[in-house]
C-alpha cells in the first residue's frame, strides 16, 4: 500500500509505504512489519524521508543490509529507512581512494579494490553487511578492521539535517563498536584509503582465499546474522558456547550451529522470538559455567520479552 501524507504534491508520498514486512530485508529472514517504510535511492530522497518523518512527528529507524540485526516479530513503529539502494561508487585513481554509498556491500567493495590492484580490503569479502553498518560496528575479520582503511565517513544527523565529515579517529573505534552505535546519526557514504601498485590477479586470488576460508569454517547455508556474540578476549565466544555443550541446541526453529557455535541459524521457520530466547539461553548457560557474560554483536530492534 502506497500512502501519501501531508505532502501529496511531492515525491515523498511515493517513497513512503505502510505495513511493510521487514523479514525479507534481514539475513535472519525473520521480523514483523515496519509501520512505515522507505528505501531512498538518492540523498535527496533520503532528506525527503527525514522531512516527512519530522512533519508527522514519526520516529526514524535506520536499516542497512540487515545482516547484523534481529527485528521483533511485532515489527518496528515509526518510519524505517532502508539504505540498501544508496550504492554509488566513485574511484579516485590518483590517490587510490574509493568513495562508496552506505548501501554498497562490503563484498562488492572488496572485489572492486582487488580488480583495481589496490590492497587493504581483501579481508572484508566475507563480511555479510553493507558499508554503513560496517562503519558503525567497526566490522572486522582475519585480524583487520574497517578503521584500518577508513579515511572519512559522511554522517547525517536526522534531527538537524546537519552533515558532518568524520575521520576514523573521530569515531571512537574499539573492538566491534564505535561512537555511532546507539546514535541516531546515519552514515550516508564513506571514503577508503587503499594501497595501489599490486598485481590485480594476485589480489583477486587472496580475496577469493579469504572468502573460501570463511565459508569453510562458518555456516552460511542457512539464514543467520553472522557471529552473534563479541569475543570476550582472551577466550572466543564460540569456544565458550561449544564447551558449554550448546552446539545443536534448539528453541523452536532456531539452532546453535554445529559448524561454529557463535552462529545461530534459522533452521526451520524460526521466529524472532525463538532466536531471541536462544540468545538469552546461551548467555545464561555460558555465564553459569564460566562466569562470563557474553555481549551480543547483533542489534535488536522492536519489543522483545524473554521466556
Amino acid at each position: 500500500m502506497v500512502t501519501q501524507l501531508h505532502s501529496p504534491a511531492t515525491k515523498t508520498g511515493s517513497l513512503i509505504q505502510s505495513n511493510v514486512s521487514l523479514a525479507r530485508f534481514t539475513s535472519f529472514r525473520v521480523g514483523g512489519p515496519a509501520e512505515w517504510y522507505a528505501a531512498p535511492k538518492t540523498l535527496d530522497d533520503l532528506y525527503e524521508c527525514f522531512e516527512w518523518a519530522d512533519r508527522n512527528s514519526v520516529p526514524v529507524t535506520l536499516l542497512g543490509a540487515g545482516s547484523n540485526l534481529l527485528i521483533s516479530d511485532r515489527g518496528i513503529s515509526g518510519l524505517t529507512i532502508g539504505t540498501r539502494y544508496l550504492r554509488r561508487i566513485q574511484i579516485d585513481r590518483e590517490n587510490a581512494r574509493i568513495k562508496a554509498g552506505a548501501g554498497v556491500s562490503m563484498a562488492a567493495l572488496a572485489w572492486k579494490a582487488a580488480y583495481l590492484g589496490w590492497s587493504g580490503l581483501e579481508w572484508s569479502v566475507g563480511i555479510p553487511g553493507s558499508i554503513g553498518g560496517s562503519i558503525v560496528m567497526n566490522a572486522g575479520a582475519h585480524g583487520s578492521e574497517i578503521r584500518d582503511v577508513l579515511l572519512q565517513a559522511t554522517v547525517l544527523a536526522p534531527q538537524t539535517g546537519q552533515i558532518q565529515h568524520r575521520s576514523s579517529a573521530d569515531l571512537g573505534y574499539s573492538y566491534r563498536t564505535s561512537s555511532l552505535q546507539g546514535d541516531s546519526q546515519l552514515v550516508t557514504e564513506a571514503t577508503f584509503q587503499l594501497q595501489p601498485g599490486h598485481d590485480s590477479r594476485a589480489l583477486q586470488a587472496q580475496t577469493r582465499e579469504h572468502l573460501e576460508r570463511r565459508h569453510a569454517t562458518q555456516p552460511y547455508h542457512l539464514p543467520s546474522c553472522g557471529s552473534v556474540f563479541r569475543n570476550p578476549e582472551p577466550r572466543k565466544a564460540g569456544w565458550l558456547i561449544e564447551q558449554s555443550g550448546l552446539k545443536g541446541h534448539r528453541i523452536g526453529g532456531a539452532e546453535v550451529a554445529q559448524m561454529h557455535a557463535n552462529f545461530i541459524l534459522n533452521r526451520d521457520n524460526a521466529t524472532a522470538t525463538d532466536i531471541f530466547n536462544l540468545i538469552d539461553c546461551v548467555r545464561n548457560e555460558v555465564y553459569s559455567r564460566w562466569d562470563v557474560l557474553l555481549e551480543p554483536e547483533v542489534r535488536m530492534l522492536g519489543p522483545f520479552c524473554a521466556v
